[in-house]
């Protein structure tokens, strides 16, 4: 059975109620209190606030299961982190998180989930200082099944957990998976960019970056004329001190070219660049001469760990005078091309994880949200007045 057909026939017919969740869990505001950070004994229990675990102390307020909800904060609105957590056991709750305690008949997972799933705005007051206060807190209605079958509900509201801690698991799963691939994969590229590129071969001879490479830095460009997003006036990538800075209209340069960042506190970071586009004067512009593959070039600028002749000064920097003076052993080109041949390999593929990672997660994540919004989407009314599931098709 597929995952839509049996979420569709777990909820085929359900009744369902809005309940205020005041009407659900009992609050213990009251019992919290705050531990000024001097005064705090480190020890092993959870220190809680607004956004999550603060700290670890040796004292408890509370033993058992409990929901806490961020009661203000910036991320009320932002919601970068959950604003909803479910805690277990010994805990210490200061004066920025709510503390709710729930009923038999209602899975605590359950309205965590929820309440991260909604807009919470209309229940939040104060634009520079946001505020989710007790009442509006207590106002915000939750969806319960079945609401005159409270055995039911709970196996209705317990399997929906599941059902969505198991998407949550899978991608924690692939992520660690990928995580580790990448570390191997980078390891793999480090030991043979070590052994290929700091060996000198007898063919080898001793020269200067000026020697080899052309270096020169790119163009000054207004920030106005650099856009976030690729369109059909601005299709040439941009390339800054850090690499992309976005897309512009015209091109500076057109080839095979290795860039090094020479502003700020990446400096010395080395991109590829292919075909067209624009290199800022925060840029160095690296074009090989005779008898240099620009493949090995870059390998060897990678390798050489450009960030540590960068100024002491409160805006570091990079003298391309200086990156031309540096020594290096060049190989015969047949044999940079060896090298850059199996260096290549490497770096594809962990460029290919690097780079699938977050769109894998973001995919998951967008999987995640799908099903949860399937599971949570109840056609509900105002307690007093359930409505079946089923009525959605009407």
């Amino acid at each position: 059975m597929s995952s839509l057909s049996y979420i569709e026939k777990l909820l085929d017919g359900v009744e369902v109620e809005l309940t205020a969740l005041g009407g659900l869990a009992e609050n213990l505001d009251s019992m919290r209190k705050p531990i000024t950070s001097g005064l705090r004994e480190s020890g092993t229990i959870p220190y809680y606030g607004a956004s999550g675990i603060v700290d670890y102390v040796k004292d408890y307020i509370f033993d058992g299961d409990y929901l806490l909800v961020s009661e203000d904060g910036a991320n009320l609105l932002a919601r970068n982190t959950p604003i909803a957590f479910s805690v277990s056991g010994k805990s210490w709750v200061n004066n920025h998180a709510h503390v709710l305690k729930f009923n038999t008949y209602v899975e605590r997972r359950y309205v965590d989930i929820y309440l991260n799933s909604i807009d919470l705005t209309p229940y939040i007051s104060g634009a520079a200082q946001p505020k989710l206060n007790q009442k509006n807190l207590n106002s915000i209605l939750i969806p319960i099944p079945c609401p005159d079958n409270p055995e039911k509900s709970l196996a209705i509201q317990a399997e929906i957990v599941r059902i969505l801690d198991a998407f949550t698991a899978m991608t924690a799963e692939l992520t660690a998976e990928l995580t580790a691939e990448l570390k191997l994969r980078k390891k793999q590229y480090n030991y043979y960019r070590e052994k290929l590129l700091a060996s000198e071969l007898p063919s080898s001879k001793t020269a200067t970056l000026g020697e080899i490479l052309d270096m020169r830095a790119g163009k000054h460009i207004k920030a106005k004329d650099i856009s976030a997003f690729k369109n059909a006036e601005h299709k040439y990538i941009c390339f800054g001190g850090n690499g992309s800075r976005g897309f512009v209209q015209e091109y500076s340069h057109e080839g095979d070219y290795a860039l090094i960042g020479r502003q700020g506190a990446l400096c010395g970071n080395v991109k590829r660049a292919k075909g067209k586009f624009y290199a800022t004067e925060h840029a160095v512009v690296c074009t090989p001469k005779e008898e240099i593959d620009i493949d090995w070039a870059f390998h060897m600028l990678t390798f050489m760990n450009l960030n540590q002749y960068k100024s002491q000064s409160a805006q570091p920097g990079l003298a391309v005078g200086n990156l031309a003076n540096l020594t290096i052993n060049v190989p015969p080109i047949s044999e940079q091309r060896k090298i850059a041949k199996i260096l290549n390999k490497f770096d594809t593929l962990t460029t290919s994880i690097q780079e699938g990672l977050p769109r894998e997660i973001e995919l998951r994540q967008k999987q995640y949200e799908y099903y949860r919004d399937l599971l949570l989407s109840f056609s509900a009314s105002p307690a007093g007045g359930p409505k079946s599931h089923s009525d959605e098709a009407a």
